[in-house]
């Protein structure tokens, strides 16, 4: 379950001390404020793939900087193989059943990592640390045998959808499947508290308007109507900002965390035609 991007929350620092803001923001301390606001790990592992009797690998990473990264390969029956990348909130264990659905809905192989502070991965969150982790795993998955570089799909929930785009700009992908896209951090604090002035000082951005422009790959977006975190027209402007061929689906009543489920039959129904013919997706 993935917990809520704090950019309200980020603001409402922002406006109970703009003097402190200010005076770290030229110190260059501006993501140490922030982090607190927008990352929230747990290191705890509740689950594993084995209570959903999936079989699973444990493995472990090491990323650019020398970070420990921690992830699990599921393997699937297909040619795709999905490149995951979570939410801000909790850990890869928190994704257990979710993944059980991908493993029966779309029968792919899986592969996904706790970001660096989360689970049982070394180090402190932070939004370059973000992409060495995903850097680190699409390296590994591309070497790992068995797997069709060729045919390696991401797959990014909220701030996942924006660490999925990083790297599908510098790696393009077989497709892009973007759930409940975060546009950015300055979006979010710009439509929370649309009066203070705050964007310019933030430093953390995971800037998916500017950067999906530069993926050059079949992009699928799926945004609930009801959704409470990320408004449901950031996933519209992400998407108007890719490039074709691309396909957005509106999933009505569903809100940040339950696309998925509210989703149902339609929702694995886009994913499986998506992936089976990226490019001959239609657009909407």
């Amino acid at each position: 379950m993935t917990r809520a991007l704090a950019a309200g929350r980020v603001v409402a620092v922002v406006a109970a001390a703009p003097l402190l803001v200010v005076l770290l923001a030229r110190a260059g301390l501006m993501e140490w404020l922030e982090r607190p606001f927008i990352y929230f790990p747990s290191r705890t592992l509740e689950r594993t793939p084995a209570a959903a009797g999936l079989a699973y690998e444990d493995v472990f990473l090491v990323a650019s900087d020398d970070v420990r990264v921690h992830g699990w390969f599921v393997p699937g029956t297909g040619p795709v193989t999905l490149l995951w990348f979570h939410g801000n909130g909790g850990n890869i264990g928190d994704r257990v059943g979710h993944l059980a659905l991908i493993r029966s809905e779309l029968g792919v192989g899986v592969f996904i990592v706790s970001y660096r502070g989360y689970g049982r991965s070394g180090g402190t969150p932070t939004e370059q640390g973000t992409y060495r982790d995903a850097e680190a795993a699409f390296a590994h998955l591309r070497a790992r045998p068995g797997v069709d570089p060729g045919r390696i799909a991401y797959y990014g929930q909220s701030l996942g959808a924006a660490v999925a785009t990083e790297l599908a700009a510098r790696h393009p992908p077989h497709a892009l499947v973007l759930e409940s896209p975060l546009p950015s951090i300055r979006y979010m604090a710009g439509v929370a508290y649309p009066f203070l002035p705050v964007g310019p000082l933030l430093r953390t951005r995971y800037d998916s308007l500017a950067r999906i422009a530069d993926v050059r790959a079949p992009v699928l977006v799926l945004h609930g109507d009801r959704d409470e975190v990320i408004p449901y027209e950031g996933g519209r402007r992400v998407y108007e900002a890719a490039r074709e061929p691309k396909r957005f689906i509106t999933v009505r009543g569903a809100r940040h965390d339950d696309v998925f489920l509210v989703g149902g039959h339609d929702y694995w129904g886009a994913i499986r035609e998506f992936l089976a013919s990226p490019a001959g997706a239609p657009g909407r």
